[in-house]
């Protein structure tokens, strides 16, 4: 107990991260239709955030290595803050995408800071508990973010001002603990080749996830929009798929641990494919709760499949290799995510609201046949390791989590 509660101040500061990345998307997504955006261009900010993402999650181990966890994580803060302060200042879609590839770097160097400090910080016996808690505050303030969209203003002042607070109380737990910064880790090398040769299957479902995450969470909003929901509703639509999600993680990882773990990924993608038809052709406009419902199903069948993807994948790799394919998964997880907001906002605009939940049905689909093809190609491997909930965040988490079954060898090099 006191050692969790000793990284108070990087839990806390994982919150208030989560606060503001998570309500960002939403709110750039409603304000866009109220300042007049066409539905490509609030697409085009999603996929924005998530370029930026991936270039945070790219470079920030290399800048921590250069100037340290503190500094790193302060710049990280102050980027993330002037982001989300300029949105009401500089109007206008390519100003905001932009600002969103901005936002999306500082917010995965604030994680890749927060994980790498952990990981440095945290002992092998207590590694288990320290991960499970930081699974537990980053969904906390996952929901928790996706509430404040329902008392954010669209195209405030106001409600970007309170991002961008966020973003800079999220600085005080680490700059007033009395903890020293930990040495820096040697960054991740980043393999996409050979993580896709070993355990194509696995990669196909690591892309698909990101493809429906972000087409829900950046482009949600525009569905809501358009289906007669109020701002309020809309943030219970987003919050019901996130708690399907959250739901579903102990069940699916007891069955992942039990069975062939593509078994487990077709029984997900049928069941997404159906609900999100479901959703596309059946939930009339202004019906709330069947839109709550379907969002809660789709969440429990669409969320935990990048978890599974990465416990197949881990059963083939090489304990050495382990936190490269870490950092390869959120390659892919980024590729899927980048494209998706733009494709899925154009879909909206050409056939409406409800084709982004037909475009995703169709790729869960597409994961189905993929993955029935391999399984004619080669035998499933046997589980090597415990299922885990493993949030998208950095290439460095792949450290913490490792150990946290109590197989790894826990603590990666380090350099002065």
């Amino acid at each position: 107990m006191t050692t969790l509660l000793s990284f108070a101040a990087l839990f806390l500061s994982i919150f208030l991260v989560q606060m503001g990345s998570g309500s960002l998307g939403p709110l750039d997504a409603l304000s866009g239709s109220v300042l007049g955006f066409t539905t490509e261009e609030i697409g085009l900010l999603g996929s924005a955030h998530f370029f930026g993402f991936f270039l945070g999650c790219y470079i920030t181990p290399r800048l921590v290595g250069d100037i340290g966890h503190s500094r790193t994580f302060a710049a990280a803060a102050a980027i993330g803050a002037i982001g989300a302060l300029l949105h009401p200042v500089l109007e206008g879609p390519v100003y905001w995408a932009f600002l969103r590839v901005l936002t999306g770097l500082a917010i995965a160097a604030a994680y890749t800071v927060i994980e790498s400090w952990l990981q440095a910080k945290t002992e092998n016996q207590n590694r288990g508990r320290v991960y499970g808690l930081f699974r537990v505050v980053d969904l906390i303030g996952a929901v928790s973010a996706q509430g404040m969209i329902a008392i954010l203003e669209p195209a405030s002042y106001a409600a970007y001002n309170i991002v961008a607070m966020f973003c800079c109380i999220c600085l005080l737990p680490l700059a007033l603990t009395q903890r020293a910064a930990p040495k820096t880790p040697d960054a991740p090398r980043l393999h996409p080749i050979k993580a896709l040769l070993l355990s194509p299957t696995a990669i196909m479902g690591v892309v698909v996830a990101g493809v429906t995450s972000a087409s829900f969470r950046m482009v949600g909003p525009v569905y809501g929009v358009e289906n007669e929901l109020g701002q309020g509703q809309i943030a219970i639509f987003l919050a019901s798929g996130m708690l399907g999600g959250i739901a579903a993680q102990y069940p699916i990882g007891w069955t992942a641990d039990k069975t062939d773990r593509r078994m487990v990924l077709l029984m997900l993608s049928i069941i997404a494919a159906v609900t999100c038809l479901g959703i596309g052709y059946l939930v009339e406009p202004g019906n709330a709760a069947m839109i709550y419902l379907a969002a809660f199903v789709f969440g429990t069948t669409a969320f935990p499949i990048y978890s599974v993807s990465a416990a197949y994948a881990n059963d083939f790799a090489e304990p050495d290799f382990m936190v490269e394919l870490s950092a390869a998964l959120i390659f892919f997880f980024s590729l899927g995510a980048i494209v998706s907001p733009a494709i899925s906002a154009w879909l909206i605009a050409l056939a409406g609201a409800n084709a982004m939940f037909v475009f995703m049905a169709g790729v869960h689909l597409l994961l189905v046949a993929f993955t029935l093809f391999r399984m004619t190609r080669r035998a499933g491997a046997e589980p090597r390791a415990p299922y885990r909930y493993l949030p998208r965040t950095s290439m460095i988490l792949g450290r913490l989590a490792r150990g946290s079954d109590g197989n790894g060898k826990g603590e990666g090099k380090h350099k002065d």
